[in-house]
């Protein structure tokens, strides 16, 4: 315990459990902690905060013990668990996920738990590391990291490649947890809802705000309008100063001097000074305007087979309009964007498209980079030194700087870049591209968050329309003017007003697809039918076999379906695994082989139902 003493009173605080005290670290030279410092308490929730490159990462896993300081000191509190979550976790020498998650547990610990987590992140344990997509990686880095229950969770970004269900889950099971939680994110619901205290790094430094994230901005913001009004007391007193030099009396030279190195003190002071750096200038090319009317859908349903995406769907937008689209994970939003900009066609209902549409899509998946590329060559497609937005030229040197590159980054190459900066190099090539609809989708990944309020202005100053995808429920209220969103079942229902309004009008957020993992491996067992291979493109139909899996199959998965119902009912009793830990193995088993085989049908009715498709023209 600490003992501090006012006013003849003894006040008794809890002792840190975890600290980093004056840490001192460089890269080559350049220093990117300066005496940074901070304390973690018993049941704390402290979030860390600063632009990408200032360091979070990097003193998070100081904390962690994974990286060592050029100076300073670290402490835990003997006996304390400490458990990290990484950005990119290694699963090298495990067979399964649940070995993965397993492997985290010491003796003690409750391995029910673990299979609870998997289940509830929409995992089974039995899929192959190996194969995991982004987001299926990060729900078994979750669960690993989570499953201990230990005294220190240390996240960094556990939101990313969340979906909105997954992320809401993941809040309210942080908010029960008795761990002390020390939390990177850029999502600033997230944030608002989990931290009571921040740390901001700034320039190499951290400051202390004793509340949570959401008394930050206006308290960050004070604190730099004090700091620029500062410099410039500073400056004009050396205007002063040099002016006194320059015109004042010549006579006594003792105190003359002293003014003049005091004048050399103070330029001194002023040049070392750590100025913020710039902020994004983010420009578009805009295309000519659109008429009034850019879509209006009426009744308008796609299905594959059976499965509806959209089912007898109406709306009317407008030119300016911000359209918010959410929905879990395979829920079919890029399919309703496609069917609103004309992409795709519709089953049944009507589609019209107003004039002079210029569609540009952004797509954060960063699928458009050659790794290859340096990052001169993807903002000049590899033709010299300039950059045509629209019909302005710039120089590549100056439209990196607009985007937060430094001169010296020209030359580096694209796989090397952080997740934050291929966000913006991303933005900084769409937007080259003359457009008045703008389609984003999950433009806020990665990006800090102050990159993410200048998104935000360019979003709101932009004269075209938006449709924007995203999980980020801060941005789409800040965004948006109305939000599509799925309810489940093909159906979609559009709300007025960003997130917020729309959780407000139906009683409910995004609520989670029943089926949400993807296939490791493909059906193999007898009535399956092979998948569309290339040979078929091409061909004026179906051959027997696959015509007999495009009818039979949506069957077979109804089935499956309400077997996996059955099983997951089963399987959430609570007490089971302590009943009868053998029982709870065998239907988990039963439960993995049934989902594996639905998602594999999907996957093939879904290729096989595009397939028609394209044959029909």
């Amino acid at each position: 315990m600490l003992f501090l003493h006012c006013n003849n009173r003894k006040i008794t605080m809890a002792a840190p459990i975890l600290f980093l005290e004056d840490i001192h670290l460089g890269f080559g030279g350049t220093p990117l902690l300066e005496g940074a410092s901070i304390s973690v308490f018993e049941g704390d929730r402290l979030c860390l905060v600063g632009r990408n490159g200032s360091g979070k990462s990097t003193l998070l896993k100081m904390a962690a013990g994974m990286v060592e300081a050029d100076s300073g000191e670290r402490f835990v509190q003997p006996g304390v668990t400490v458990r990290y979550l990484p950005q990119e976790p290694d699963f090298s020498g495990f067979k399964t996920v649940l070995d993965y998650v397993e492997a985290g547990l010491a003796p003690a610990d409750d391995h029910h738990r673990a299979r609870y987590l998997l289940m509830e992140l929409g995992l089974t344990g039995d899929e192959n590391p190996a194969a995991l997509s982004g987001g299926e990686a990060r729900r078994a880095a979750l669960a690993r990291t989570l499953a201990p229950e230990p005294d220190i969770l240390l996240l960094d970004e556990p939101t990313n490649h969340l979906d909105l269900p997954a992320i809401e889950w993941l809040e309210g099971e942080l908010k029960r947890a008795r761990s002390a939680i020390v939390l990177i994110s850029h999502d600033r619901r997230f944030l608002q809802s989990l931290s009571r205290r921040t740390l901001w790094i700034d320039r190499g430094e951290t400051r202390l705000l004793d509340k949570g994230f959401g008394e930050f901005e206006d308290w960050r913001d004070t604190f730099l309008e004090n700091e620029e009004a500062e410099r410039h007391k500073a400056n004009r007193k050396v205007v002063r100063e040099e002016h006194w030099i320059t015109h004042g009396v010549s006579g006594r030279r003792k105190r003359n001097m002293r003014r003049v190195h005091e004048l050399a003190s103070l330029r001194r002071e002023i040049a070392n000074q750590k100025q913020v750096a710039g902020s994004v200038k983010l420009t578009t090319a805009e295309g000519e305007s659109s008429g009034k009317l850019v879509a209006k859908l009426d009744h308008v349903s796609k299905a594959y087979g059976e499965r509806a995406i959209v089912r007898d769907f109406s709306t009317i937008i407008h030119r300016g309009d911000r359209v918010g689209v959410v929905g879990p994970n395979g829920a079919g939003k890029t399919t309703l964007v496609n069917l609103i900009t004309g992409k795709t066609s519709a089953d049944t209902g009507t589609i019209r498209l107003g004039i002079n549409l210029d569609v540009l899509v952004i797509d954060q998946k960063r699928a458009a980079l050659d790794p290859a590329w340096t990052l001169r060559d993807a903002l000049t497609d590899k033709a010299g030194d300039q950059v045509t937005i629209g019909e302005t030229v710039k120089h590549v040197m100056s439209y990196m700087k607009d985007f937060l590159f430094l001169p010296e980054q020209a030359g580096t190459p694209v796989n090397v870049l952080s997740g934050g900066e291929r966000g913006r190099l991303m933005l900084a090539r769409g937007l080259r591209t003359p457009s008045n609809l703008l389609v984003l989708d999950e433009p806020t990944n990665d990006l800090d968050l102050e990159t993410l309020d200048l998104l935000q202005e360019f979003i709101s100053a932009y004269q075209g329309t938006v449709i924007l995808v995203s999980h980020d429920r801060d941005f789409l209220d800040r965004i948006c003017t109305s939000v599509i969103a799925s309810d489940g079942d093909g159906v979609w229902r559009e709300y007025a007003g960003g997130y917020s309004d729309m959780v407000a009008q139906k009683g409910s957020g995004v609520i989670a697809r029943k089926q949400q993992r993807q296939p490791q491996v493909r059906d193999t067992s007898k009535g399956a039918a092979a998948p569309a291979s290339p040979a078929n493109k091409g061909k004026g139909k179906l051959s027997f076999k696959q015509k007999h899996a495009l009818e039979t199959l949506p069957k077979d998965m109804a089935k499956l379906e309400v077997e996996i119902t059955k099983l997951k009912t089963a399987l959430a009793d609570t007490g089971l695994y302590a009943r009868n830990p053998a029982q709870f193995d065998a239907w988990a088993k039963s439960l993995a082989e049934r989902e594996q085989a639905l998602a594999a049908m999907e996957e093939q009715w879904l290729e096989l139902e595009l397939l028609r498709e394209e044959m029909e023209g």
